[in-house]
C-alpha cells in the first residue's frame, strides 16, 4: 500500500477547491501507529480555516480529527506517514461565506516522519516571487509553487529556493529552510513569506530547549545562504531533507543529522 485516500460525502459534486482552489490543506503525522503534534496541528488548521474565512463547524473537536485518523488510518495499517488534511468550502448558489465546508485526506507513507528522507539539489528560481501577506504562511492554492515544481523537475532538481517581493528569501516549494552557521541556526521569518509549520515549530523548540544552537528568525538575501555551513529543509508535506548543494556550493549534513537523531529519541 503506497497511500491511503479518504473523503466526506459529495466531494465530486460540492468542491469548491476544484472549481476555485477554496480550500486550506494542513498536515498530521503519524509515527509508530500514533498521532504526534496532535494539538499543533490541529490548531494550525483551525487558524488555516479563520484565516480563510471558513465555518467552522462545531463536530470539529480535536477528539473528533483523533478518532477519524484513529479508525480511518491507524486501523488501516498506517504506521507511519504524513495525512495530507484538505479543508474546502461547499460550492452553493448564495454566498460563500455562508458554506458548509467538507473535507479530504490522503496518507503519504514514510518509514519514519522525523528522519531525514533524502539530500536535496537546490537552485534560485528568480522569475517569479511568492507574497509575504498572512495568507501566504499557511497552505492555499499556490500557482507559484506549480510553476517552481515543473521548473525544478525539467533542470534535474529536488527542490527550488523562492524569493519574496522583496528579493529576500521566503521557503522553498515544500516548506521551510533553516540555516546553521557556527552555533546558530538562522530561520526565516513568516513576515518574509516562511510557511507557519508545526513540524519546524516543534524541532525549533527542541533544539532551543536542549540548548543545541542559539536560534535566530531573519531576513536573508540569496546570496546569504552560500555563507551556511548546513542546510536543513522541513516540509509539513515531504517531511525532513538535507540540503547537499545549491548552485556550484556544496554543503555537510553532519551537525543537522545528529540533532535531528536527539530529537527522534526525545520523541521515544
Amino acid at each position: 500500500m503506497d497511500a491511503l485516500i479518504y473523503t466526506s460525502e459529495n466531494f465530486q459534486s460540492r468542491n469548491r477547491a476544484f472549481l476555485w482552489g477554496d480550500a486550506v490543506r494542513v498536515s498530521f503525522f503519524v509515527r509508530a501507529s500514533r498521532v504526534i503534534m496532535a494539538e499543533e496541528c490541529y490548531f494550525f488548521l483551525m487558524a488555516s480555516m479563520r484565516k480563510m474565512r471558513m465555518n467552522i463547524p462545531l463536530s470539529y473537536t480535536l477528539e473528533f480529527f483523533m478518532n477519524l485518523f484513529e479508525e480511518k488510518v491507524i486501523q488501516h495499517g498506517v504506521s507511519d506517514g504524513i495525512i495530507h488534511f484538505l479543508v474546502y468550502r461547499d460550492a452553493v448558489k448564495d454566498s460563500s461565506a455562508k458554506s458548509d465546508v467538507s473535507f479530504y485526506f490522503e496518507v503519504k507513507l514514510l518509514n519514519d516522519v522525523l528522519a531525514i528522507q533524502g539530500n536535496n539539489e537546490m537552485d534560485l528560481l528568480k522569475e517569479i516571487s511568492v507574497g509575504a501577506n498572512f495568507l501566504n504562511t499557511i497552505r492555499t492554492h499556490s500557482p507559484e509553487n506549480i510553476y517552481a515544481e515543473i521548473y525544478a523537475t525539467e533542470n534535474d532538481l529536488d527542490d527550488v529556493i523562492l524569493l519574496n517581493p522583496n528579493k529576500k528569501i521566503a521557503r522553498s516549494i515544500f516548506g521551510n529552510l533553516l540555516f546553521l552557521e557556527g552555533n546558530t541556526i538562522k530561520i526565516i521569518k513568516t513576515t518574509e513569506g516562511a510557511y507557519i509549520s508545526p513540524l519546524m515549530e516543534n524541532f525549533v523548540t527542541f533544539v532551543h530547549k536542549s540548548n543545541l544552537a542559539e536560534i535566530q528568525e531573519v531576513e536573508m538575501i540569496a546570496f546569504e545562504s552560500q555563507k551556511a555551513e548546513e542546510i536543513l529543509m522541513i516540509s509539513d508535506e515531504k517531511g525532513i531533507f538535507s540540503v547537499t548543494k545549491i548552485r556550484n556550493k556544496t554543503f555537510e549534513t553532519t551537525r543537522f543529522t545528529g540533532i535531528v537523531e536527539e530529537w527522534k529519541i526525545a520523541f521515544g
